[in-house]
């Protein structure tokens, strides 16, 4: 299965992972360091939940952080996939309303990782549009630039599942 789209015209991002909301982290695998290198970005114990959408061997975090991994593409999803994004989300949320620092995490921190971040928004009361424009505006411009990603936002995950399923 192919997680990410070969796409040299998208950017690193300028930092490892990003406060979208208090408690809310959403980031990557790698970003573009001071020196204007690409660096890789390793999760230690800065966080109390990590869920990776992407996994790379090495990144971490270390033993006792709770991780969840849900390796999905950077494109369409099925019913299944959808329903693990749904499941992340709702954990990300649960971790927020006990106080938790959470970090959401794909290879750029962009797509996948928006994809989750915007649903546990939209369970905290954001409107899809809403959580859109935060999320770009707190991790990068190029964050949610999967057409597809923002449209199943628009539709509500849980819709988007049903129709992915129904399509099955």
């Amino acid at each position: 299965m192919r997680t990410r789209r070969k796409q040299p015209d998208v950017p690193a991002p300028d930092s490892p992972w990003n406060e979208i909301v208090p408690g809310l982290w959403m980031g990557g695998h790698e970003f573009r360091g001071r020196s204007g290198h690409v660096e890789r970005a390793v999760v230690r114990d800065q966080f109390d939940l990590v869920q990776t959408l992407l996994r790379l061997p090495g990144y971490g975090p270390d033993s006792g952080v709770e991780h969840h991994i849900w390796d999905i593409p950077d494109g369409p999803l099925d019913g299944t996939q959808l329903a693990g994004v749904i499941r992340l989300a709702r954990a990300a949320s649960e971790a927020l309303d006990e106080g938790r620092r959470v970090l959401v995490r794909c290879f750029h921190g962009y797509n996948r990782s928006g994809l989750v971040v915007a649903h546990a928004l939209g369970l905290r009361g954001y409107g899809a549009e809403e959580a859109i424009r935060l999320i770009r505006g707190r991790r990068s411009p190029w964050a949610l630039h999967n057409e597809l990603f923002v449209e199943y936002l628009r539709a509500g995950l849980p819709t988007a599942r049903l129709l992915e399923e129904l399509a099955e």
